[in-house]
C-alpha cells in the first residue's frame, strides 16, 4: 500500500521519528491508525448508548409515563444536567 501525505503531515511524521518516540514512519502511521480505530469504537459505543437512552424514553412515552414540559421542569432538567457535568469535571456545581 502506498499512501500520500500532505507536506505538513510528512513533516509531522518525520519529527516524531526524529524525536526517538518511533523507529520509523510506518510506526507513526500505525499508531495513528490505532488511535483512529479507538476513536471510532468510542463513537460507535456512544451512539449505541444514545440509542438505548432514546429507546427508554420512547418506551416511557408509549406507556404514558410523561409529564408536561413546564418552565419548572426545564429548570430542574438544567440543574440536574449542570450537576452531572460538574461531577464529571470533578468540581462542585455552582
Amino acid at each position: 500500500m502506498n499512501v500520500s501525505l500532505t507536506p505538513e503531515l510528512e513533516h509531522y511524521v518525520s519529527k516524531k521519528v526524529e524525536s526517538g518516540m518511533y523507529h520509523s514512519a510506518s510506526e507513526v502511521i500505525r499508531d495513528g491508525l490505532r488511535l483512529l480505530r479507538e476513536r471510532d469504537e468510542l463513537h460507535r459505543r456512544a451512539i449505541e448508548d444514545l440509542r438505548g437512552e432514546v429507546r427508554i424514553g420512547v418506551d416511557q412515552a408509549d406507556s404514558g409515563r410523561t409529564r408536561p414540559l413546564t418552565d419548572e421542569l426545564v429548570k430542574d432538567i438544567k440543574t440536574r444536567g449542570r450537576k452531572r457535568l460538574a461531577q464529571r469535571k470533578g468540581r462542585n456545581p455552582e
